[in-house]
């Protein structure tokens, strides 16, 4: 019987805010989306997410800081679309270096975490 590798330990950044806003993976992946499709529409497609639900995270995003993260334009003849401000690039690019300062510091905790965990299909000893 082969032996099935094991699923890797996975961190996960999520910043909780003291008034219950949080900013994790899902609203940065959606910011990379936008910056790349041009549309909060379209990001929230390449997501599986709905439109409204895409709209509602922007919006979200936006309140959350003292400048924007997102501007969107109406449709017009160009149909509108939405780009990242500044702010939202900014907030983009250290959202994802304090998430590779965080694999780098704990990746050796990781590690050892993985080397001494129970497999999945093996049951607890009594």
């Amino acid at each position: 019987m082969s032996k099935m590798p094991r699923d890797h330990l996975k961190l996960v950044l999520r910043i909780s805010f003291p008034d219950q806003d949080r900013l994790g993976h899902g609203k940065i992946e959606l910011l990379e989306h936008i910056r790349e499709t041009g549309s909060i529409s379209a990001a929230g497609r390449a997501m599986d997410m709905s439109y409204r639900r895409a709209w509602l995270l922007v919006a979200d995003l936006n309140r959350m800081f003292l400048l924007p993260s997102v501007e969107s334009q109406r449709g017009g003849q160009k149909g509108g679309g939405a780009a990242l401000t500044e702010f939202g690039e900014q907030l983009l690019a250290r959202f994802r270096a304090m998430e590779k300062s965080m694999h780098q510091a704990l990746a050796a905790d990781l590690e050892w975490l993985d080397a001494n965990r129970r497999p999945i299909d093996k049951p607890n000893d009594p």
